[in-house]
């Protein structure tokens, strides 16, 4: 299984925002340059996380996005499941009538095991874990293709 970009470069953005938690707004294009994102991608992952209520946002010229609840109350499991569209790595996990095999399968409980595995550990790393770590890219799940 493969994180995608959306939900590393997402988690990157909370994570910045984290950083500077309690010091005002602060506009995608500060953020875009610290993390080395492009500020469309930025654009197109704060809709999410916005109507999810992870971040608030300020109109104006010294506008810009924060993090509408504290570091330590926002996991690195709620962040990709909202941009991921949830944490499963099969539908049948959570929809057994999604296959028609569900009654028989073999490997339904294994790809649940490694699901239930999956929540557990994002689920207990929030973004003031990773503040802690002195090393954001600590927990960083897929490098191979992208660079932090």
């Amino acid at each position: 299984m493969k994180l995608s970009t959306r939900s590393r470069y997402g988690t990157r953005l909370m994570l910045d925002m984290a950083q500077h938690y309690m010091k005002g707004p602060i506009q995608l294009g500060t953020i875009a340059k610290r993390q080395n994102i492009p500020v469309k991608y930025l654009e197109q992952i704060i809709i999410p996380l916005k109507k999810a209520q992870y971040v608030k946002s300020v109109r104006g010229n010294k506008g810009g996005h924060y993090l509408a609840r504290p570091p330590e109350e926002i996991t690195v499991g709620e962040i990709v499941a909202i941009l991921e569209g949830g944490l499963r790595l099969t539908k049948c996990t959570d929809e057994p009538d999604a296959c028609k095999r569900h009654e028989d399968c073999l490997t339904r409980a294994v790809w649940k095991q490694a699901t239930d595995a999956m929540h557990e550990k994002l689920n207990s790393i929030t973004l003031s874990d990773l503040l802690k770590t002195g090393d954001p890219c600590e927990y960083e799940m897929d490098t191979e293709d992208n660079p932090t």
